[in-house]
């Protein structure tokens, strides 16, 4: 009896060294990142993940559109094995590029809510952020509490806004598409043109800026360029934060428009085993506090802590359109941006 459980303990030390090493030989290899994203906790994000798996992370970073006129002219043998980029808009574009491949995973599945990811697995959130109203608290005692509201005659000439080619304005008005139909939506836009108190310039955080300057009394934009100002110095704005309120507009119909960083596995991922694992790592605990924390933006997973920055902003009721009709209504966005004059 003792030498048959010596043989039994013997065999199992045996499979076990078998797996140990069949998942060792997983954990080798690399996974190439593509990413629009420039932020140093990333790199933070990478090195954990390496040192969890053992996989080797080589990042190349760039401006989006960029990083997509590589991986066709690379073709086939393009080293890309995932791509990562700001906005759902940009994201379509990829997948409409045919430069993502589908992935099927439980675990993304699972964490990721549906509104948040491609229905078919082209790309998955890993990070959320709102674009919100924000409004000079001493000129303004009845801000804006709708999108539809910015567009109210009573605040003309008080509304800072990005250029229509931006990005984000382009999903504003996208969402605006989808709700209501694009008739609705130019009615909309027009109103919102014919209230700003300025030519359409600089980023989100100039028209925060314009709200401290006093050039405007109320500005759009993403909830994470107000939160970087309250962790950290951001010039000609932190220090003068506390001037400045903010609303997450419709609270009582759809809900505030959000937005993602997002990322999908290249059709043509060398290493897609590896890159799915790091996309299904984007989703843990630990990477989602790197990834929301590192651009102050709120997490895709429901439970995960947030920052102290977003904190201060406080939690809302989200819009729950699927994000993939942002990429398709981008283009009659921009018609209707260009058809009234919106620069």
């Amino acid at each position: 009896m003792h030498i048959r459980a010596k043989n039994l303990v013997t065999s199992v030390i045996g499979a076990l060294a078998i797996t140990l090493s069949a998942s060792a030989a997983y954990a080798d290899g690399e996974v190439n990142i593509y990413s629009s994203r420039h932020y140093d906790t990333d790199d933070r994000l990478y090195s954990d993940f390496t040192e969890a798996t053992g996989i080797k992370v080589n990042l190349i970073e760039g401006k989006i559109n960029e990083l997509i006129e590589r991986v066709k002219a690379e073709g086939t043998n393009s080293p890309a094995d995932i791509m990562i980029t700001t906005d759902a808009g940009r994201l379509y574009k990829l997948e409409q590029e045919q430069l993502l491949q589908k992935v099927e995973s439980m675990t993304l599945s699972k964490e990721v809510p549906a509104n948040l990811r491609h229905p078919e697995g082209y790309w998955y959130g890993v990070s959320k952020r709102a674009r919100v109203i924000f409004y000079d608290k001493a000129k303004v005692t009845e801000p804006p509490m709708t999108y539809a509201d910015l567009a109210d005659p009573k605040y003309k000439g008080m509304v800072c806004a990005r250029s229509s080619t931006n990005i984000y304005m382009l999903s504003l008005l996208a969402s605006q598409i989808a709700h209501n139909g694009e008739a609705a939506a130019k009615t909309w836009a027009e109103g919102l043109l014919s209230n700003l108190a300025r030519e359409p310039q600089g980023g989100d955080t100039d028209q925060l800026r314009g709200i401290v300057s006093g050039e405007c009394a109320i500005a759009v934009g993403n909830t994470y360029y107000f939160a970087r100002a309250l962790r950290k110095d951001v010039k000609n704005l932190s220090g003068s934060t506390d001037k400045i309120g903010w609303v997450f507009p419709d609270q009582e119909g759809n809900g505030t428009h959000v937005n993602i960083s997002g990322a999908g596995v290249t059709k043509n991922a060398p290493n897609k085993e590896n890159a799915v694992k790091l996309l299904e790592y984007l989703t843990s605990e630990s990477a989602q506090n790197y990834f929301a924390a590192g651009n102050d933006e709120y997490p895709v997973v429901e439970g995960v802590a947030l920052s102290s920055s977003v904190q201060q902003l406080g939690t809302f009721k989200e819009d729950n359109l699927g994000l993939e009709e942002l990429g398709k209504h981008q283009a009659a966005a921009q018609k209707i941006y260009n058809e009234i004059g919106y620069k």
